[in-house]
């Protein structure tokens, strides 16, 4: 009966399935932001050691999501998620046993992998199973990674009392859930032998087109992530107390994300996903560029909710575009074009901060480079266009 009720219902089934993936993924995604406090007063680690930490996760990150793509196509979606889930599951249930700085380095870049690994094979399983309406399903399978990263935080101050090991077991058990259906759960088979695969690397890989898709994530990566990590330090600096800007980063940019990638589905299934980031990214150049210029929390609030709303469709609908772009070869397709988003992710708070200084004053020149991003992710657009129509 189980298995005839998968039949019916496969892509519904293998869609839910996704969606724990990617809310196991956002979750995972704000631990560090979550427990590091705890973690630096348990060890005493400096703020270097805690950059360090960070950036083994980063690593982590990009190196999975360029490596698991030609695993997927040519062993199978479940053979890529259930390793990513097992490598996520194993770092949880290990870093509160974390005797050292080191051990601690190491099971944050296993995380990182296992991340890195789930986030594309999730992507690249919805692409598959979703063709006539990709974007649409993208953007709301996506919309559940904003759910695991809101809930991390707020369950580890009012249900946990900031008890960071108890956080990590619950999210190691909810893990170990969702590996348990990836592993039971009817998958597609690869599209072909190992050798018909890496046969084709070649030609995808002199695809210009992947690069503009690979060089437009990258710049939308930066652009975000040089929200969530400077926003609130440009506010304070303009003036704005300082519970006041969090709570703009949180009821502003993240809800707005949340919205925006709820509004953006049915808009996808009748709007070219391509028209959909060029709307997008002109509106990202406009509203950064005004949430940088003013200074009454009032409108700031406004301006960075839009900003939310405006972001909220790029990432799952370029990798949308990326799927239909390249239909032979998603896993390693996809897997390319994260992992240049992973590296926006890594360089965006260097560079600002490089630019930045220790001057309060000159962060807000340096955040100007969130606006200018998004006018190159305007051009990239236009480029991109003739290859995709």
């Amino acid at each position: 009966m189980l298995n005839a009720f998968l039949e019916r219902n496969l892509a519904r089934v293998l869609i839910f399935a996704a969606i724990l993936a990617i809310f196991v993924y956002g979750m995972t995604a704000a631990m560090l932001g979550t427990i590091l406090p705890e973690l630096s007063d348990r060890f005493r680690l400096t703020p270097s050691q805690n950059g360090a930490i960070a950036f083994a996760q980063a690593l982590g990150l990009m190196i999975a999501s360029v490596g698991v793509g030609p695993l997927l196509d040519t062993e199978g979606d479940k053979v890529g998620l259930t390793l990513g889930l097992a490598c996520i599951l194993l770092a949880l249930l290990l870093l509160p046993k974390a005797k050292s700085y080191g051990s601690i380095v190491i099971l944050l870049f296993v995380l990182g992998v296992g991340g890195g690994i789930v986030v594309t094979g999730a992507n690249a399983l919805v692409s598959g199973v979703s063709t006539a309406h990709r974007a649409a399903a993208l953007n709301l399978v996506n919309l559940f990674f904003g759910l695991g990263g809101l809930a991390t935080p707020f369950i580890s101050a009012n249900l946990f009392g900031r008890n960071w090991v108890r956080l990590c077991y619950t999210v190691a058990s909810l893990t170990a859930a969702t590996l348990v259906i990836h592993a039971v759960t009817p998958m597609p088979a690869p599209v072909g032998a190992s050798g018909f695969i890496f046969t084709q690397i070649g030609p995808i890989l002199g695809r210009p087109l992947l690069f503009l898709l690979g060089f437009f994530l990258f710049l939308y990566v930066a652009c975000e992530v040089g929200v969530w990590n400077w926003l609130p330090r440009h506010l304070i600096a303009q003036g704005i107390p300082e519970s006041r800007a969090l709570n703009i980063l949180s009821l502003g940019f993240a809800l707005g994300l949340l919205v925006g990638r709820v509004g953006v589905s049915p808009i996808l299934i009748r709007v070219p996903a391509i028209e959909v980031t060029l709307a997008a990214s002109v509106a990202m150049a406009v509203t950064t560029f005004l949430m940088l210029r003013t200074s009454k929390p009032a409108v700031a609030a406004a301006l960075v909710f839009i900003t939310g709303l405006s972001m909220a469709p790029v990432f799952p609908t370029a990798l949308a575009i990326t799927g239909t772009a390249f239909p032979q070869m998603t896993g390693t397709a996809i897997g390319f074009v994260v992992t240049c988003g992973w590296a926006g992710l890594a360089v965006s708070s260097r560079i600002i901060g490089a630019i930045a200084g220790g001057d309060p004053l000159r962060l807000k020149k340096a955040l100007l480079l969130i606006p200018a991003f998004s006018v190159l992710m305007i051009v990239l657009n236009l480029a991109i266009r003739p290859a995709v129509q």
